[in-house]
């Protein structure tokens, strides 16, 4: 783990300011984005820094925060890029809800429930104008409140604006066929979507289940290693077959029809909410 930068020594003292003395935990630290928990008497906060390429990424971020009612976030400039400061979300991610689901050992009304909620975050936030576009097992927080709430915003755009040149696809193995073929054939900028955010999200809990993703690589001859751009073409071309690994049939065959359905055909995130619903745990 690395030293924290003192040229953004101001993110420091904003997050000082909301929680007293701090204690540092690096959290992240990929393509030039940086995830930091600080922990005080007061309360906990996240501090997110972007560098280099990222620098734009982390604005944008941070401009989505500033815009959705039920977060807050702090913003500023330092030599290298940007940083902000957001409340720290407390509480298991539905990746670790699902925990149990995929050790076999219980909780599967738990994480009906949570899926449940997960759908509705979606769907709230859809509701509200908003594409998430990065949907994930780890993007979503179950609070103690009973509330999700959702994480990394970096691709997240109002409907009706493009607030980035290019746009190359965020998790591939949760990307929606015609998400893929868009960024393969253009023109640029892609446009993220509603139903490409259902897809994810299907896609995501499928994964929860399974602890492997949706799409059997394997079968079409796309071994570890694979290069990001060849996994694409096929995916586009829906050149590669779901996995049979079925867990839990009752929860997956939803999940399925959404995978397989064409956009047109997709539920609405709350109308797959209340398919998980129906489910019988």
């Amino acid at each position: 783990m690395g030293e924290f930068p003192s040229e953004a020594g101001a993110a420091l003292r904003a997050a000082e300011a909301a929680c007293g003395a701090l204690e540092l935990k690096e959290v992240s630290d990929r393509r030039g984005s940086a995830v930091w928990k600080a922990s005080g008497p007061r309360g906990v906060v996240g501090i997110k820094l972007g560098t280099g390429e990222a620098a734009e990424v982390t604005a944008r971020e941070a401009s989505v925060l500033d815009q959705l009612p039920d977060y807050t976030v702090t913003v500023g400039r330092f030599d290298s890029g940007i940083w902000f400061v957001t409340p720290w979300l407390a509480g298991p991610s539905t990746w670790d809800v699902f925990r149990p689901v995929r050790k076999g050992e219980g909780g599967r009304v738990e994480a009906l429930a949570a899926a449940v909620d997960l759908c509705q975050a979606v769907a709230d936030l859809h509701e509200a104008g908003w594409v998430h576009g990065d949907l994930q097992p780890q993007h979503g927080i179950h609070g103690e409140d009973g509330a999700v709430r959702l994480l990394d915003f970096a691709w997240t755009r109002r409907i009706g604006s493009t607030p980035w040149p290019r746009f190359d696809g965020t998790m591939i193995h949760l990307t929606a066929p015609e998400l893929a073929t868009r960024i393969i054939n253009g023109p640029q900028p892609v446009e993220t979507t509603r139903t490409a955010d259902v897809y994810a999200l299907a896609g995501t809990l499928w994964t929860c289940v399974t602890g492997t993703w949706p799409l059997d690589y394997a079968s079409a001859g796309l071994e570890t290693g694979t290069p990001v751009e060849e996994i694409r073409k096929a995916i586009a071309h829906r050149a590669v077959p779901m996995s049979t690994a079925m867990p839990w049939p009752a929860l997956q065959a939803r999940l399925r029809y959404v995978l397989l359905a064409s956009p047109d055909d997709r539920p609405a995130a709350a109308e797959l909410a209340k398919l998980i619903e129906a489910v019988d745990g």
